[in-house]
């Protein structure tokens, strides 16, 4: 039957993230598709009432334990988020039959990384992160063009509504409103295809102790599930 499956290794690895990573690595370097990095997060508010959407996931670091992304703090998510510091993230990737489903706590990343990941981004997507004031309503399309307009002006920058692919040198420091968080997990699920859905399909858990920069974590455990 084995020659039926696209086995995870067997033993399992002891540090599961070190595989996803790896599998990330590969689906950005092939760029099979747009955004191989992104990410389904989902939160809950404080009613447990779920909500998701797709983000892009900058690195997951395999030790000790975390994926990053970053987001508008003051979003549905960013609320959601500190009311309720867990969440859940899945990739997949179709063309490898490949899934990476994470759980864990949320803390924010530090201001420096913050910051030199904003720095790090076109000036457009600066300007827009300032103009933008994310998941609050809108009173039109032309409101939003003119936030972005005089948010453009404040910082001497040209309109990157009529310059989305010009390079511009600008110094766009980072919203207070604005930044990365860290996915600490303490369960993770990593699923590959197989033939007649006879999926290989394996999930890690561990502890996660408050520290004083993220946690400290606990030694994987590791079981194979069914399909």
């Amino acid at each position: 039957m084995d020659q039926y499956l696209q086995n995870l290794p067997e033993p399992l690895p002891a540090e599961p993230l070190e595989l996803a990573a790896a599998w990330l690595e590969q689906a950005v370097r092939e760029n099979l598709r747009p955004n191989p990095n992104s990410m389904v997060l989902a939160t809950a508010d404080r009613r447990g009432h779920p909500s998701a959407r797709v983000v892009l996931c900058k690195e997951i670091r395999a030790r000790p334990g975390y994926l990053t992304f970053f987001s508008n703090y003051e979003s549905r998510k960013g609320g959601e988020l500190a009311a309720n510091p867990r969440a859940a993230a899945v990739l997949h990737w179709d063309r490898y039959g490949r899934q990476v489903r994470v759980e864990g706590a949320i803390v924010r990343t530090s201001t420096v990384e913050s910051d030199s990941y904003f720095t790090s981004r076109p000036w457009q997507s600066r300007i827009g992160a300032w103009a933008s004031r994310q998941s609050t309503p809108l009173a039109s399309p032309a409101a939003l063009v003119e936030a972005v307009e005089r948010t453009a002006q404040r910082f001497g920058a040209p309109s990157p509504l009529k310059n989305p692919d010009s390079e511009v040198a600008l110094r766009i420091p980072r919203p207070a409103h604005w930044g990365g968080y860290q996915l600490w997990a303490d369960c993770v699920e990593l699923w590959v295809e197989g033939t007649a859905r006879l999926h290989d399909r394996a999930r890690w858990t561990r502890s996660l102790e408050p520290a004083a920069e993220g946690f400290t974590p606990g030694t994987w455990s590791a079981t194979r599930l069914q399909p």
